[in-house]
């Protein structure tokens, strides 16, 4: 049986309008003349989702993208410019630093306000007032005005009001960041609970790692409007290639203002082509025993003489998360000067993987830290075993002993 759905984003467009006066007297003077002086910005277009009960999803992409506009959007914090948001249950947000707190009232008088405009009543405010306290750990500063309160404070008390009004649907923006480790942990224990109790979280990050452990649908935008949508493996590799294409396109600017400065050309060097072989030989997207070497060969080209450069190889799981790195400058390995085409291969020896699948990754760069080429998925490679006793990417021997 499907999980019915809790949230419906249908066909949401929001459109901002930038005015273009710089000050409260030009816009007097400009008003109702024309359009000249502003323009529309539409910060969503067309986006259309259903979330299901109980499934936690990311909303992730670049800055800028619509994710904190789509995310408010869903929470009535915004009303779309055309389309409609639809919500079955209970609501909690954490959007931004402070919202829904009023600064001149103290911590006390904020939970009682906060958790009353989420639909709690003030016996059952009262009855949830010390656990709200005691999770949020400012228990010294709860009858001092908020306004006098840090960053961090501010977090702490919201997100203990969030999780303790029994909300059905969480929405959390990246305001989690903003807290020391120990809360983070704290919260993202309390996001695991939710999830086993079948709630619904809808989690706007930069933390790619947090997308991957926590969620079980990833949605990427891009300029207002849905790139992804399904798996977060999926979405992620869509969202790294977004990077990786716009980091390229920034390395080579960089290297045309450092020639118009210099008046010297800047050496242009990239990855041709990057090949695997096992050491039991196997070519292409080669399966692996635990343990068994793997050989990376690369083709590097540079149309300039390249001088005082390194190369880079690593091993990553599929959702980007780096295992193990390397260059030839951190092995003591100084490159000659490249001019045209060059050959070389990295061994890496006796590989300690779990079984499934991992990504090669390569880099380029000059000794100063310049990138000049970049490639997070260079190839892929499995491990199989016939005995998967472990969970994670890293295979060691363990024994196990009851002692007298």
């Amino acid at each position: 049986m499907n999980a019915p759905t809790v949230i419906r984003v249908d066909d949401v467009s929001k459109r901002f309008v930038i005015r273009k006066e710089k000050s409260l007297k030009e816009r007097l003077v400009n008003f109702g003349r024309s359009n000249k002086h502003k323009e529309d910005f539409w910060a969503l277009r067309d986006v259309s989702l259903d979330i299901h009960a109980g499934t936690t999803v990311g909303l992730i992409g670049p800055n800028g993208s619509g994710k904190s506009t789509l995310l408010k959007t869903i929470g009535g914090i915004l009303q779309p410019t055309s389309g409609q948001v639809l919500l079955r249950g209970r609501l909690a947000a954490l959007l931004e630093l402070g919202a829904g707190f009023h600064p001149d009232l103290t911590g006390r008088e904020n939970v009682y306000l906060n958790a009353s405009i989420l639909g709690l009543s003030r016996a059952e405010i009262a009855r949830h007032f010390d656990a709200i306290v005691d999770f949020s750990g400012i228990e010294q500063f709860i009858d001092t005005q908020v306004k006098f309160y840090s960053s961090g404070m501010y977090v702490r008390l919201a997100f203990a009001v969030a999780v303790h009004v029994d909300p059905d649907i969480l929405l959390v923006d990246e305001v989690l960041a903003v807290g020391d480790e120990p809360f983070q942990r704290k919260c993202l224990e309390r996001i695991r609970q939710f999830q086993s109790e079948g709630r619904t979280i809808v989690l706007v990050t930069h933390s790619l790692d947090q997308v991957a452990e926590f969620c079980d649908r990833a949605v990427v935008l891009e300029h207002g409007v849905v790139a992804a949508d399904g798996a977060p493996r999926d979405a992620l590799k869509v969202l790294r290639a977004e990077f990786e294409s716009t980091r390229q396109e920034e390395i080579e600017k960089a290297a045309q203002v450092a020639e118009r400065d210099t008046g010297r050309t800047q050496p242009r060097a990239r990855f041709n082509g990057i090949a695997l072989r096992s050491d039991s030989g196997a070519v292409g997207r080669p399966a692996l025993k635990p343990g068994e070497g793997l050989s990376v060969a690369m083709e590097v080209e540079s149309d300039a003489p390249l001088e005082s450069w390194e190369i880079g190889v690593g091993v990553a799981t599929t959702l980007g998360t780096v295992l193990y790195g390397t260059n030839t400058r951190l092995m003591g390995i100084p490159l000659a000067t490249l001019d045209g085409v060059g050959r070389y291969e990295f061994h890496l020896a006796d590989l300690p993987l779990s079984e499934g699948e991992y990504v090669v990754q390569a880099s380029l760069g000059t000794n100063d830290g310049t990138e000049l080429h970049g490639v997070p998925e260079a190839a892929h490679f499995t491990i199989e075993t016939e005995d998967a006793r472990s969970v994670g990417s890293v295979a060691v021997a363990t024994t196990f002993s009851v002692e007298d």
